[in-house]
């Protein structure tokens, strides 16, 4: 890719950022210029993926489309490979962001697969019985992308890349707690049928106020559900360099925060969307440069083995 062309779209890949996720994007400055360019062009890819499966654009409202959603699908997978195989004439620019990616840092294409398979889970509006059955979910559409952002980092050891994993799957965890109504309005219900069925509750009532008090025990058992992974990610962190490590750990706390603020809501997060204020990713900010500053005894410390594992795809 020309060297106006690489600028342009990583200026595209900015925008789409700042659109998608102001929480990511605050941590997303805080990389080094090289790695935040590849950072933010993965996440186009990501982001532009996740809208046309939702008919959606930067992650709100809805876009009208006269495809079928497995069509849509099957599209995103022929668009991703053609891009890979430097055929990006007439394709979205995420695509030639994500080819540029690939080329700097070699991400395999069945991590690329890996994570469209998610987006198929959720067109198809599967279930999952158990916590180890959503685990599998948050690997395909987060835990997937945080291994894909840490080979981006130039991470090749495959215990630190199990700790980024983690990170993805919590935050994805975070999200299903603070989403579980919007969710279900549409249809998608991530928290376990396990879980549902000891509260006496089925997925319709998910949206019923009635049910709030139910609804915030679930949430609540979300957000304990992400702590181990939060917790291990912490010293994953370690193993980055430093600029990435005070992206890292910002972000880690910025969700984080979010799970602890859905808790402390209670029954009145049924009514409001949890985020974090300005003063508070500022905090976050502040508390990640100095973790990055100070932690840097990674060692090679064992993952606990209890903790649900990626698999190794190779290739």
């Amino acid at each position: 890719m020309a060297a106006g062309e690489t600028r342009d779209v990583a200026a595209f890949a900015a925008r789409s950022i700042a659109a998608g996720s102001k929480s990511f994007a605050a941590a997303a400055r805080l990389f080094d210029p090289a790695t935040r360019d590849s950072v933010m062009m993965l996440y186009a890819w990501c982001r532009h993926c996740d809208d046309v499966v939702d008919g959606q654009e930067g992650g709100r409202g809805q876009v009208a489309s006269a495809l079928s959603a497995d069509a849509r699908i099957a599209g995103l997978r022929r668009d991703t490979h053609a891009a890979l195989g430097g055929q990006t004439e007439g394709l979205d620019p995420s695509f030639l962001a994500l080819a540029e990616v690939v080329r700097r840092h070699a991400i395999s294409p069945r991590l690329l697969d890996e994570h469209l398979a998610g987006f198929a889970l959720d067109v198809a509006e599967h279930r999952y019985r158990t916590l180890d059955d959503l685990l599998v979910y948050c690997w395909h559409v987060a835990g997937v992308v945080g291994v894909m952002m840490a080979e981006v980092m130039g991470v090749t050891d495959e215990a630190v890349l199990d700790r980024a994993c983690d990170l993805g799957l919590a935050f994805q965890l975070t999200n299903i707690a603070r989403d579980v109504v919007e969710d279900a309005r549409e249809g998608r219900v991530y928290v376990p049928l396990d879980w549902l069925a000891e509260e006496g509750v089925g997925a319709p009532d998910l949206i019923d106020p009635a049910h709030a008090a139910a609804l915030a025990r679930l949430r609540a058992r979300l957000v304990a559900a992400a702590e181990p992974y939060y917790a291990s990610a912490r010293i994953g962190v370690d193993a980055l360099p430093r600029r990435s490590a005070w992206a890292i750990a910002t972000a880690r706390l910025v969700y984080r925060r979010i799970g602890t603020k859905l808790v402390a809501a209670g029954e009145r997060a049924q009514a409001q969307r949890i985020s974090t204020s300005t003063p508070e990713k500022l905090a976050a900010i502040a508390s990640g440069g100095w973790a990055a500053l100070r932690f840097r005894d990674y060692g090679g410390l064992p993952r606990d083995p209890a903790l649900w594992t990626r698999p190794r795809l190779g290739g």
